[in-house]
């Protein structure tokens, strides 16, 4: 079986959370082939709530450590893609790392092998079958409408 083709194309745009504090939405591109795939049914969110500066926004140290964590899971995901980061939400006070994956015990267990390294973070995770990548269609929208203004 040929190995699947994950882009690697991302978009940035500005949105708004329930408070009306800047969130940046990044977001993953040209994902339709994965999707059809069917193989990535799971959706896994991984949460980072963080003291953020006056605009709710990351301060530096944190913002760094989040960009290290990021840049690590993408590498593991790349050479081993039992998962893909479809998005990354970050403002209000949170960072979310938005997944699919294959098999949610193999994304554990690799997740904690790729962070292992890492000082204790104190991340929340919630998962659920989205066969349909609702949340990724929904995320889409984002860029969809900020192109449009």
């Amino acid at each position: 079986m040929a190995k699947l083709r994950i882009s690697d194309d991302w978009w940035t745009a500005p949105a708004e959370g329930d408070s009306g504090n800047l969130i940046l939405v990044t977001g993953r591109r040209s994902m339709d082939n994965v999707i059809e795939s069917g193989l990535y049914r799971y959706r896994v969110e991984v949460t980072w709530r963080y003291e953020g500066d006056d605009k709710a926004l990351p301060v530096y140290a944190d913002s760094k450590v989040m960009e290290e964590v990021t840049d690590a899971l993408n590498d593991s995901f790349d050479r081993d893609p039992v998962a893909v980061l479809t998005g990354i939400y970050t403002g209000d006070g949170e960072r979310n790392w938005v997944f699919y994956t294959r098999s949610l015990h193999i994304f554990q267990r690799k997740f904690n092998e790729v962070m292992a390294p890492f000082p204790a973070l104190p991340l929340e995770f919630a998962a659920e079958e989205d066969p349909d990548w609702q949340e990724y269609r929904e995320m889409c929208q984002c860029e969809v409408a900020q192109g449009e203004e």
